[in-house]
């Protein structure tokens, strides 16, 4: 690979394991799968806790990885692999869903608290930081919920399936165009609030 100052770790939060595949929580690791689909990258490779892939995305060096800790563990993942291949936490690039923005909303934004979400307080505990970029994908139904845990963990409803796929390229295309163009333009094109948004600017 090419120096750390050129390459970037993009990274996908969700559980491993069949079970979990299709739940709003794994936003994160179906995007990393459709970028690596979308750039011929294999995400195979056990690596640091993780399942990576190395390639290249929009002329630049990557590496894709998903943590095969569970969710609120991800960060040990994380410090492995920036430690491994010498990135810096300003080309971190962590894809996750997000419960405070409703579905289908994707929030492009540079650093930030994790909020309540358990694996980017994972990330910036293990980290040390919180000014990694990120992809924050709406997982909001927009009506009250419960528990936000069990609907997270449940299979996704029809409906979202069927908008699912133009999402992950949608995603897909805004990570491409950030690794080219860099974060602040990115969130000008690619930023984009789903009907009911109440979300607040950090």
């Amino acid at each position: 690979m090419e120096s750390a100052a050129e390459s970037w770790l993009i990274l996908g939060l969700g559980n491993p394991g069949p079970e979990y595949e299709a739940t709003p929580h794994n936003l994160g690791f179906l995007a990393v799968d459709r970028l690596a689909e979308r750039n011929s990258i294999r995400i195979s490779r056990p690596d640091s806790q993780a399942f990576a892939g190395i390639g290249t995305i929009s002329g630049k060096p990557v590496v894709l990885a998903k943590p095969q800790t569970f969710m609120n563990l991800s960060g040990g993942a994380a410090r492995l692999l920036a430690a491994k291949y010498s990135t810096p936490v300003s080309r971190l690039l962590v894809l996750y869903d997000d419960l405070d923005l409703p579905f289908p909303s994707v929030r492009i934004r540079p650093k930030g608290s994790p909020a309540g979400h358990n694996g980017m307080k994972s990330l910036v505990s293990s980290l040390g930081s919180q000014d990694f970029p990120r992809v924050r994908i709406g997982a909001h139904p927009g009506h009250p919920l419960g528990s936000g845990k069990d609907f997270l963990l449940s299979p996704m409803k029809k409906a979202w399936r069927e908008e699912l796929d133009s999402l992950l390229d949608y995603v897909s295309q805004a990570v491409e165009f950030l690794i080219a163009e860099g974060v602040e333009k990115a969130m000008t094109r690619y930023n984009r609030r789903a009907q009911g948004s109440n979300e607040e600017e950090e």
